[in-house]
């Protein structure tokens, strides 16, 4: 890691600011060949804006910029690290980098820097894909959290853990190796109390998974109804402007739109799909298959009828798919309209009435849906949010539950303890201390470049 990297932290588009992110042994070097200031770069005082001149690889200015330096290891990476803020114009940018790189510099990799901090143990993994978590987070929700492991939140929870598993196995081999000493006997028992809570902390971290999944990658949900119930309507009064053709003739949508709403600080992936009937017509049929099949694989369907006239075979048609997805909410719509339909009449245990014309109804439908997944609960950073912790999590919990049991049968120690080294190894997968370089590799290719 003794090279020097460099790459843009800021997309390559017109903007009010650009950011050029340099790391990594000689940096000071590598930036004083393309930006000029009174005095020395690498006599700057760290973490202050100092003003300068951005040079091109010919030496000419091409913008009056800012320059900030940090100092190893009191830097993100953990390195003596430059950047340089000038004007977002893609060619100055474009123009900074060729400089960089013919001063010295490489082409960072994408997640190299964030890389170059987990391995010079400035953070941990879990630290480090909450960086991404952050990155990509679509609600404050999902930010709160990030930022909240992005402070420690996940290893403050695994790392006693993982020192405890540690001190556990240490003491069983010291008096194992060492039979002379004046050590402690081991007694598998005396651990057990410390294995249980334990195993406690980890199964409740692992039940968060589906609650991280909805953060990050939001509820998929469909709207279902007959044809010309205001399914379309609906989608465009929750997105807020027209996606989708609306008229009144039946029929009128025939494919799968999508668009991502916030409904009660939920990320909401809202599908709207054909009207569900029975219909000679084989292009109409396909988009009312599609509609089937997206309520079998829903987080979520909202059921639409028309409140204005009375129910009709086909909504019952469609209320009946409807109920296959895992959760579902009748919308009485056109409740601006004389009403002929009662929530009674319908076979949903949640029933709100609804005008995709005039917005009422709506406020009640984001509150239902953010009480279902969790809206406005604290975000404090002990959710997981992907597979790969939610994974390592439940196999340390699973190994501790077989070690509680083996104490409890009466195993002898050098046995039961495969278990604790099984949730050692696992918690070490998850913080990064015992990853194998492709995983971790694997991990960082998802970075954007620059960070």
């Amino acid at each position: 890691m003794s090279d020097v990297i460099a790459a843009a932290a800021t997309p390559l588009m017109p903007s009010a600011i650009g950011i050029l992110r340099v790391s990594g042994e000689g940096c000071f070097d590598v930036a004083s060949r393309v930006f000029q200031t009174k005095t020395p770069i690498a006599e700057l005082p760290p973490h202050r804006l100092t003003r300068g001149r951005l040079l091109d690889e010919r030496g000419r200015m091409i913008d009056d910029a800012l320059i900030a330096v940090s100092r190893a290891p009191h830097s993100y990476t953990g390195e003596d690290t430059v950047e340089l803020q000038c004007h977002g114009s893609p060619a100055v940018l474009a123009a900074g980098l060729r400089a960089l790189f013919a001063a010295g510099a490489r082409q960072a990799l994408p997640g190299e820097f964030t890389k170059r901090a987990f391995l010079n143990g400035r953070m941990d993994l879990t630290q480090a894909e909450a960086v991404a978590d952050l990155i990509d987070a679509d609600t404050a929700d999902a930010a709160a959290n990030a930022s909240a492991q992005i402070g420690g939140a996940l290893r403050e929870v695994i790392d006693p853990i993982y020192d405890g598993l540690i001190d556990l196995l240490a003491h069983f081999h010291a008096v194992l190796d060492y039979p002379d000493e004046e050590l402690e006997p081991f007694a598998l028992t005396a651990h057990r109390e410390n294995a249980e809570k334990w195993m406690r902390k980890l199964s409740a971290l692992a039940r968060t998974f589906d609650r991280g999944q909805v953060l990050k990658s939001g509820v998929r949900a469909v709207i279902v109804g007959s044809p010309n119930v205001g399914k379309s309507s609906l989608l465009t009064a929750l997105a807020g402007f027209s996606r989708v053709i609306v008229a009144d003739v039946a029929g009128t949508t025939r494919d799968a739109v999508e668009e991502t709403v916030l409904l009660g600080g939920i990320k909401v992936r809202l599908l709207d799909t054909a009207g569900i009937r029975e219909t000679a017509d084989g292009v109409e049929e396909m988009g009312v298959e599609i509609a089937r099949r997206s309520a079998e694989n829903a987080d979520l369907a909202l059921y639409v009828c028309d409140g204005s006239r009375p129910l009709t075979d086909d909504d019952l048609l469609a209320a009946a798919e409807a109920k296959k997805a895992k959760r579902c909410v009748a919308l009485i719509n056109k409740s601006d309209l004389p009403q002929a339909v009662s929530p009674a009449a319908l076979p949903f245990e949640t029933v709100l009435s609804v005008s995709a014309k005039t917005g009422a109804g709506l406020d009640e439908l984001a509150r239902t849906v953010g009480a279902w997944y969790g809206g406005g609960a604290p975000c404090d950073g002990g959710i997981l949010t992907n597979a790969r912790q939610q994974a390592a999590v439940t196999t340390a919990s699973e190994a501790l539950s077989r070690l509680i049991a083996a104490t409890d049968g009466g195993v002898t120690p050098d046995a039961a303890l495969l278990d604790a080294e099984a949730a050692l190894s696992a918690l070490g997968e998850l913080n990064g201390k015992t990853m194998r370089e492709e995983i971790v590799s694997r991990i960082f290719e998802r970075f954007c470049v620059g960070k």
